[in-house]
């Protein structure tokens, strides 16, 4: 279908000109109106509106830039292309033309007729760009449309000049006054989630990264998303941030609604089990980034004879009893009801805090979370506050008055247990043992777990398979080393890991612990040489002995079969405690002298807590001193320790003896320790004690942590031999 040819209002007060123009034209494809005068133009207007007005700049009466002007003030034509014809070239007369708005100007020739061809080219490339403006005009109306419909605006920002929005942000930040600051938006964020706000929006522009959060404004009455891309200027230096802001109040509420309803009880209103959990990991990584310098604690809380209550007054008044509990137990606590997470995270060191919550994880269980105590008795305190708010009566409906006790058990992380389940099951735990007396509350200690129970389990155990070895990296930070590794036993028992100090002892009075240590050295021999072979491991394993077991002959006999067994590489290295070589030096001595003769290195364990006399270490054929934990832990605390250290380094090296701190927890520590020249350290700082596959691969990618300067990175390198 042929194209319509462009309209055009050619207006020349030179009839013959206006003649040949206007014949020029046609030829060219254009239909033309023609007007010899600027007020018969304006009439022609009012009838009829073309595509372009041409209009020569020297006509009597109304000239063409008089004409043009009013053309412009008419209604609908503040767009209309207009080309003026002049045989002026000066530039007041081109500026002139600009002044009246003109689209374009065209300068006749003065001795000549005009050149046809150019002039319809020129009209030609003023209509297109007319025709482009219009459908860039159509197109931000409608983008326009769509931002209203969609709840959008665009803004600006740049660095040293302030914030600019678009007409649409005004509308979707609900604000009909002047161009507002940052810092106006910014104060109307709610007073206690301003200061996380602000952090969060420093830290995107401090590391130039693109913008995309959501601000809740006016007491939550608003929720707007932010998104932006970084702003640069042609040398690619920061300039600031263009973007977008969406009213999403609608939808968070639907989300935060969703949200509520998956995570919260409905007939308490307190987290369930799954928020608690969630929230208890959140506290469990935050005692970890502080390097343990706070603990966590979890309460377990059980109502006494509830099931009572609800046998004899009904559900309902069971459901009324659980309602008022809810409320004693957040007022024993400072309550959040709901945290951000990404808030959270920005908030400053301390924002862990905002993690204290009670949660509601079975018919009558209650759990509490204390993020942040320094020792259990701040939680036992916790607790009998808590035991004493529930032993108030309370007034039920139907004119019922109970009085309502609760039993509560405490297990306090890392100490019980470094996982959210262990903590609960040990605070559990605890909880059973204060239902003994009920109304009471109870710490979790290790004789908590049923003794009888455990003591009938523990016989086969290896056997059956239940015994795991988990293993602890020991380094030479000197030199970025693996030196070691410490194999350290667990128990798996009726679908929960039991720690060492829960059935070692026991397994030590049952006699138990032969075969259990048997296996374990079978077990870390397998493991050293599948390392040396696979991945070129040639450190030792150690694993801990009980002094009585020095005593026996075959246990001496099995290390020299699996070192023979092995072509006679060094697979195994054996650990005592200071404190149980002291007691029975006499009897130990042929034991380290034998081993000694095998190649087989003993570390004494715990150093520094017993009563070792130097003849006695003199006579003793060990390798290595282990610096006992409760002095690494003093380290920058207290001035003795750092005392203690120096002299237990000076008494192993006067002794020719390797010397390892054990339970080396911050990279304070690591500093310390590297300044006294003891280098080789064990502790959560460098690696935690992980079964066989995780510390492969620990192994083979991991680099050690907060290594002071000068000090070498962690690669799966054979250890060197000697040094401290």
């Amino acid at each position: 279908m042929p194209q319509p040819r462009p309209e055009v209002l050619l207006v020349d007060d030179d009839e013959v000109g206006l003649l040949t123009t206007a014949i020029a034209l046609r030829e060219r494809g254009f239909a033309i109106t023609e007007a010899t005068r600027g007020e018969q133009a304006l009439e022609i207007l009012r009838e009829h509106k073309p595509d372009l007005v041409v209009l020569d700049a020297q006509m009597p009466g109304l000239d063409g830039f008089e004409t043009c002007e009013r053309i412009r003030a008419m209604p609908g034509f503040e767009r209309l292309p207009i080309v003026m014809l002049t045989g002026l070239d000066d530039e007041a007369s081109i500026k002139h033309a600009f002044d009246v708005h003109a689209t374009d100007f065209y300068t006749k020739d003065k001795d000549r007729a005009l050149n046809w061809s150019l002039l319809a080219r020129r009209l030609e490339y003023v209509l297109r760009a007319a025709r482009t403006t219009v459908e860039l005009g159509r197109s931000r109306e409608k983008l326009a449309r769509a931002q209203q419909l969609a709840r959008m605006g665009s803004f600006e920002w740049r660095q040293g000049v302030g914030l600019t929005l678009s007409r649409e942000a005004f509308e979707v930040l609900r604000f009909d006054g002047p161009m507002p600051t940052l810092r106006h938006l910014l104060h109307r964020i709610p007073k206690a989630q301003r200061l996380a706000s602000i952090r969060l929006l420093r830290d995107r522009v401090a590391q130039r990264r693109a913008l995309d959060l959501d601000l809740t404004l006016d007491g939550g009455n608003l929720v707007v998303h932010v998104a932006g891309k970084v702003g640069e200027d042609e040398h690619k230096r920061f300039v600031g941030y263009d973007g977008f802001l969406q009213d999403i109040t609608d939808r968070h509420r639907a989300q935060s609604q969703s949200r509520y309803h998956a995570a919260f009880d409905m007939l308490t209103e307190l987290p369930n089990r799954r928020e608690f959990i969630r929230r208890a990991n959140l506290a469990l990584d935050a005692s970890r980034r502080h390097e343990l310098r706070h603990k966590v604690a979890l309460l377990q809380i059980d109502l006494d004879r509830f099931k009572q209550i609800n046998d004899t007054l009904g559900h309902q008044i069971g459901d009324d009893v659980l309602r008022e509990v809810a409320t004693r137990l957040r007022g024993c606590i400072r309550y959040h009801a709901d945290i951000d997470d990404s808030a959270l995270e920005a908030a400053g060191p301390r924002a862990h805090r905002d993690l204290e919550t009670v949660g509601r994880v079975g018919g009558d269980e209650f759990v509490v979370l204390l993020p942040e105590v320094t020792d259990p008795a701040d939680a036992e305190r916790v607790a009998q506050r808590i035991v004493v708010a529930l032993r108030e009566p309370m007034r039920l409906a139907g004119g019922h008055e109970r009085a309502v006790t609760g039993s509560v058990g405490v297990a306090i992380f890392p100490d019980d247990g470094e996982t959210v389940q262990e903590l609960h099951r040990n605070a559990d735990l605890a909880m059973y043992e204060a239902k003994k007396e009920r109304d009471s509350s109870m710490v979790y200690g290790p004789g908590l777990l049923k003794r009888p129970m455990l003591e009938a389990a523990l016989p086969g155990a290896a056997d059956r398979g239940e015994l795991e070895l988990h293993y602890q990296p020991q380094v030479d930070v000197a030199s970025g080393r693996l030196v070691g590794v410490e194999a350290l036993m667990r128990w798996r028992f009726d679908g929960r890991l039991v720690m060492p100090g829960d059935f070692i002892p026991l397994a030590e009075e049952s006699g138990d612990i032969y075969e259990m240590s048997r296996w374990a050295l079978r077990e870390a021999a397998a493991q050293a040489l599948q390392w040396q072979n696979e991945f070129g491991f040639d450190g030792t394993i150690a694993v801990n002995l009980p002094p009585k077991l020095f005593l026996r002959s075959e246990l001496i006999d099995l290390i020299d079969q699996l070192t023979t067994e092995a072509g006679h590489r060094r697979l195994l290295s054996l650990e005592i405690t200071e404190t149980s070589l002291m007691r029975d030096v006499v009897g130990v001595g042929p034991a380290l002298r034998r081993l000694h003769q095998l190649g087989v290195d003993v570390s004494i364990d715990d150093f520094g807590t017993g009563y070792s006399s130097l003849s006695h270490l003199s006579g003793l054929h060990c390798a290595e001193l282990k610096i006992d934990r409760s002095f690494v832990a003093k380290l920058g605390i207290e001035p003795t320790a750092v005392h203690i250290v120096r002299t237990i380094i000076a008494l192993a090296r006067h002794l020719s003896l390797r010397v390892i701190a054990e339970g080396v927890e911050t990279e304070r520590q690591v500093e310390l320790l590297h300044g006294l020249e003891c280098t080789r350290m064990q502790g959560y700082h460098i690696g935690r004690p992980v079964p066989a596959a995780q510390f492969e691969h620990w192994f083979a990618t991991m680099r050690l942590p907060g290594l002071p300067p000068g000090t070498g990175d962690l690669a799966p390198r054979a250890p060197a031999a000697g040094g401290h």
